[in-house]
């Protein structure tokens, strides 16, 4: 049971340490990885429309 106390103490104290990113810091984040999602889902889906016309038009 001491360790268990023991180990929730040090994890509070080490959680405590931590540097936590501001509000601004986090919507800039989610910003670029939506961005950054919807740029690559284009080229993704341009990717396939050309391939799949490539394919009928050999077919």
């Amino acid at each position: 049971m001491n360790k268990m106390v023991q180990f929730i103490k040090e994890s509070y104290a080490e959680l405590r340490k931590v540097v936590w990113p501001s509000r601004d810091d986090i919507i800039s984040s989610v910003k670029v990885v939506i961005v950054s999602t919807l740029i690559i889902a284009a080229v993704l889906g341009l990717v396939d429309v050309v391939l799949l016309l490539g394919v009928q038009a050999i077919f």
